[in-house]
């Protein structure tokens, strides 16, 4: 299975954090950031996203909407694993459901940080060669089970620019 975790895009500043809304640069940077991530898939014969889970708090699903205009096949779904304050182990029960009902289903989860790092650090351990994911930032790993240091870089991905690195 293929799964990438996308950091929501630039996001305003607000007494409210479930409120925040996307910038006008975030959007920007999320609809390119798509597109080449949409090129990045093919060029490594990726499937494209069948499922977008994404923290159920405004900015993070502006950004599944966005991702979903350029993958207009993918569902989306709000996860409350994927929100602040949640834990590794509750990313991995909701990504669990959908292991191994097909070795080429891609499932993109859109978080926060410090979730993200986390779930990136678990998935390909310690010291994994990955940037730091700013805001719109993304990693697309192959998992074939939901435990520590289970999987295998496919690339990464900033904006502004979005070129595909591993």
């Amino acid at each position: 299975m293929i799964v990438t975790i996308w950091r929501h895009g630039t996001a305003e500043e607000g007494v409210n954090d479930r409120l925040r809304e996307l910038t006008g640069n975030g959007r920007d940077d999320v609809a390119f950031g798509s597109h080449q991530f949409h090129a990045a898939c093919l060029v490594r014969h990726i499937s494209h996203p069948q499922k977008i889970l994404y923290s159920p708090l405004v900015r993070t699903a502006q950004t599944a909407e966005l991702l979903a205009a350029a993958f207009t096949r993918a569902s989306l779904a709000a996860e409350k694993a994927l929100q602040p304050g949640s834990s590794v182990a509750a990313v991995d029960a909701a990504v669990d459901g959908f292991i191994g009902t097909d070795p080429n289903q891609h499932l993109l989860l859109v978080s926060h940080q410090p979730l993200v790092s986390r779930l990136i650090e678990h998935y390909l351990g310690a010291g994994a060669d990955v940037p730091f994911l700013i805001p719109g930032g993304l990693v697309t790993l192959a998992l074939e089970t939901t435990a520590p240091a289970c999987a295998r870089l496919q690339f990464w991905a900033l904006p502004p620019e979005y070129e595909a690195g591993v």
